[in-house]
């Protein structure tokens, strides 16, 4: 019996990267049950515009070259009032762009873009639902981290006049 061979996964080296990760991505996320009506019946999602905004945003993240111009948090904050944009939904935002990233690619840009996603869920979401930045709470810090911050707590602050 024959051995399926499988393609070896590459990084994300430029644009048509990014296009592919972008559409795969939301693909994934248009059939989602948890996510899918926040964007088709919530957000109103216009496809033909918000694909290559997305294209510009990832590419200006890793590769500094997309132009971007918008305002993401703006754009999440208007749905507050209209669903749920707890936590658990940028978990599972997170979880279905970290699997796409795994699924189709590897490398240092692979990494990097999963860890910018991370952070921008973060700050979108404590923002918009005015909660501390889960990145900055205590209990997350390592060993080494809370000994740092101790050291700089205890440091007499002073003031510039």
């Amino acid at each position: 019996m024959p051995v399926a061979q499988t393609v070896p996964k590459t990084d994300l080296d430029g644009r048509a990267e990014i296009e592919s990760l972008v559409n795969t991505f939301y693909d994934r996320v248009r059939a989602d049950e948890v996510l899918g009506h926040i964007f088709d019946e919530v957000a109103h999602t216009n496809w033909q515009a918000h694909l290559p905004k997305m294209y510009s945003f990832w590419e200006t993240v890793i590769f500094r070259s997309g132009g971007f111009t918008g305002n993401p948090l703006a754009a999440h904050a208007k749905l507050v009032p209209l669903t749920d944009m707890g936590r658990d939904k940028f978990d599972h935002w997170l979880t279905l762009f970290r699997g796409t990233v795994d699924d189709l690619f590897e490398g240092e840009h692979a990494e990097h873009i999963k860890s910018c996603a991370t952070d921008m869920a973060n700050v979108i979401y404590s923002r918009i639902n005015h909660v501390p930045d889960p990145r900055f709470d205590p209990a997350n810090l390592t060993p080494e981290q809370r000994e740092r911050y101790a050291r700089y707590k205890s440091q007499p602050q002073t003031s510039t006049p």
